[in-house]
């Protein structure tokens, strides 16, 4: 499938989440959505109202930590990623 990403638009690459805590496996209801991830694509920018495109503080590659309710996830090739808007990221982790 190829996307196109709209705006200001992030695609994530979730952090893996554990599947079990001690010796307990975690149903996948369970389990916390990950706030970390790796920036898989950006889209255009946002423009402003005299037509200047705004750039976006992160890069591809960049892991990142996003809100907790933040974005909407999405299936690619199998895949899950978080579609999330630039300003829902709220750091680039070192």
């Amino acid at each position: 499938m190829k996307l196109k990403l709209l705006g200001n638009k992030i695609l994530i690459e979730p952090a893996s989440v554990a599947d079990k805590i001690g010796s307990i496996f975690l149903p996948e209801n369970a389990k916390e959505k990950p706030l970390e991830g790796k920036v898989a694509m950006l889209g255009m920018g946002k423009v402003n109202k005299e037509g200047v495109r705004y750039t976006f503080e992160v890069k591809v590659g960049d892991k990142v930590l996003v809100g907790k309710y933040a974005g909407t996830e999405i299936k690619i090739d199998g895949k899950l990623f978080n579609l999330v808007h630039a300003d829902d990221i709220l750091a680039v982790l070192e």
